[in-house]
């Protein structure tokens, strides 16, 4: 089983969308029974949130359900439990690399968007209240990197 860790600051827009957005993916294609996503925060600010209304409804827009998804921080261990660690932006990164006391170098560590092809950041409605920019990118990552795993199955 290939496992998916997607991450962003709060686990309340960006890295919940992501994985909802690409469990979706993943069920059209018929691989839940062999991908293995979650989400998680490098902060602690939002533990137990649940996702944020504009981000629920921006899913809900494109038939995507987030039902009892609630915060939770990424914690050191693991890093060992999943294949790739995705995050959102450069600061994601930094912060992933101060928690699990590893290296983007390694490989395993990427923005969502270098899937697609970009080195840019999938900005954050927290700040640009533009969540359907936000889900566009997000999609455009995902597609990416469904391209990704499915050349490892």
């Amino acid at each position: 089983m290939i496992k998916v860790l997607f991450i962003c600051h709060g686990n309340i827009c960006r890295s919940p969308m992501a994985e909802f957005v690409f469990k979706d993916m993943l069920q059209k294609e018929n691989l839940s029974d062999k991908v293995k996503v979650a989400s998680r925060a490098t902060s602690t600010e939002e533990i137990g949130s649940p996702v944020y209304p504009k981000a629920k409804q921006e899913l809900e827009k494109h038939g995507i359900g987030c039902v009892g998804k609630r915060a939770k921080q990424l914690e050191k261990l693991e890093y060992n439990d999943y294949d790739y660690i995705i995050a959102m932006d450069d600061m994601n990164v930094r912060n992933i690399e101060r928690i699990t006391e590893r290296s983007v170098k390694e490989g395993k560590i990427r923005k969502l968007l270098e899937f697609a092809g970009s080195k840019e950041a999938i900005s954050d409605p927290w700040y640009t209240r533009k969540f359907d920019v936000t889900y566009a990118d997000i999609v455009r990552g995902c597609e990416g990197l469904m391209k990704d795993i499915k050349e490892r199955l």
